[in-house]
């Protein structure tokens, strides 16, 4: 078996991983790869493999970073099935849109800036309608349902925690060339335990072969139970300062995560006198999608939702209004009363946010609270970063407005919970680890823990596209 990590290698980016065996070629994930505009595009524009040759593949969660470049992969010969839960697959029909119309949006404002040099047009990545038609290839089975993939081959998933949907793989393979049984873990991106919302990640207890994310090696979050006190003391601190609470959230998972919280808050009778607003009409339609699944609810979710939220809405509150409307949207730009405005893209480098970030950067009665992490060169990590000054739409603003971080809202479990997670492997022990999808230093100080602390010795952070035989 022979595995090739073409993405989230010594990157938490671009996750694409390519398992040969059986004379079949199966790919795990197929995201897009986020960073500098001019690097991306071409990383992602060109797949690493000819996308005709792949057989299947399969998607561990909805995540653009995981997604995002199927439609590419379909547009340029991919003609097998899209394996994933039911829950990523209805977020897919949303995301996988949204982002079209977005690669559609670049691919118009670098022709303008082309146009003026004298350089021939780009086309988008893909398109809106590419999307759309790369739906027809999902397949969706549920959690703990093993699916027969291949002669030899069975999938099944796991909940992974991370989000609606997410996914463990575990691939049991009857490897012909080496006469074996192998089990293939993939972890996907795993979850925090007790975050709201969703349910802890599942234990597994057995794999000869893991490969496993590493974001937060070498860190810890704060404990979850601050969470919503920390959340109340941001928004009431500006409330006095009769500022608004900017908050750029990811549209799928941070943002309902948020809501549920803050309607937690709202029920105490522990919010401010103020409203909310989520402007994203992709997170609009995806709190739609998170309605309809509720057997991905974690019990206190499930108990709130049926003994204690007098809406009857985990989603929804008397002060919360969803924005879908760009009129609506441009009227939020002359509230002068304090509110809390969350808009995506999360890492502030689309859509709506921007013009929020715009219009209260300068103002220092106004947080900015960032939820989730930032990638280099994105705006989002020049505000984490406190750049004096940040560039919006192409002109320089001052960043007067308080800027407050919180890593407790991360989706994705921390060093100690990864080797936690790791540790429960007690009826087989894998014999290859591979770490993906962090940064070098991150990969490196968990490969350090997996060695001292757990006894692995055979752990590998393969480089973008390096290949290795198992």
């Amino acid at each position: 078996m022979k595995i090739t990590f073409h993405g989230a290698a010594q990157t938490v980016t671009g996750s694409q991983h390519l398992i040969e065996v059986n004379g079949l070629r199966i790919l795990l994930d197929c995201g897009l790869y986020q960073g500098r505009r001019s690097e991306a595009r071409e990383i992602n524009r060109e797949l690493p493999f000819d996308c005709s040759t792949i057989d299947a593949m399969i998607l561990s969660h909805a995540h653009i970073d995981h997604s995002g470049n199927i439609p590419n992969l379909v547009r340029n010969g991919f003609n097998g099935d899209v394996i994933c839960t039911f829950a990523t697959r209805d977020l897919c029909s949303a995301m996988l849109r949204d982002s079209g119309h977005i690669q559609e949006r670049d691919a118009e404002y670098v022709n303008r800036k082309r146009k003026k040099r004298g350089e021939a047009p780009i086309d988008p990545i893909y398109t809106e309608e590419d999307a759309v038609k790369s739906l027809q290839y999902f397949l969706s089975i549920g959690y703990d349902r093993p699916y027969r993939l291949a002669p030899g081959i069975t999938v099944t998933f796991k909940d992974a925690g991370h989000m609606l949907g997410s996914a463990i793989v575990i691939l049991d393979i009857e490897d012909e060339d080496e006469k074996r049984n192998v089990r293939l873990v993939f972890s996907g991106d795993l979850g925090r335990t007790n975050i709201p919302i969703i349910r802890d990640p599942s234990i597994i207890n057995e794999a000869d072969v893991l490969i496993m994310e590493s974001t937060y090696g070498g860190r810890r979050h704060p404990a979850n139970e601050e969470l919503t006190d920390e959340l109340q003391q941001v928004v009431e601190a500006t409330w006095r300062r009769d500022g608004k609470v900017i908050i750029p959230s990811f549209a799928v998972g941070r943002t309902q995560q948020l809501v549920y919280m803050l309607n937690t808050l709202c029920h105490d009778k522990k919010l401010p006198d103020l409203d909310v607003y989520v402007d994203s009409p992709l997170a609009v339609n995806v709190t739609d999608i998170f309605r309809l699944h509720p057997e991905a609810f974690d019990k206190e979710t499930l108990d709130y939702l049926t003994q204690k939220d007098p809406d009857g809405d985990v989603f929804g509150f008397q002060r919360l209004r969803y924005i879908r409307h760009v009129e609506d949207s441009k009227a939020l730009n002359f509230l002068r009363e304090p509110a809390i405005i969350i808009s995506a893209s999360g890492m502030m480098e689309h859509g709506r946010i921007l013009h929020h970030l715009k219009n209260n950067i300068e103002d220092d009665a106004n947080t900015i609270l960032v939820v989730g992490w930032q990638a280099p060169h994105t705006l989002g990590r020049r505000i984490v970063d406190e750049e004096p000054r940040v560039r919006i739409f192409g002109e320089e603003y001052s960043l007067r407005a308080q800027v407050v971080v919180m890593n407790a809202f991360s989706g994705h479990a921390d060093h100690d919970e990864l080797i936690e997670w790791v540790g429960k492997f007690e009826a087989s022990k894998p014999q290859h680890i591979f770490l993906v999808h962090g940064e070098l230093e991150a990969a490196t100080d968990l490969k350090a823990s997996l060695r001292n602390d757990l006894g692995y010795q055979n752990v590998e952070i393969p480089e973008r596209g390096q290949s290795f035989k198992v």
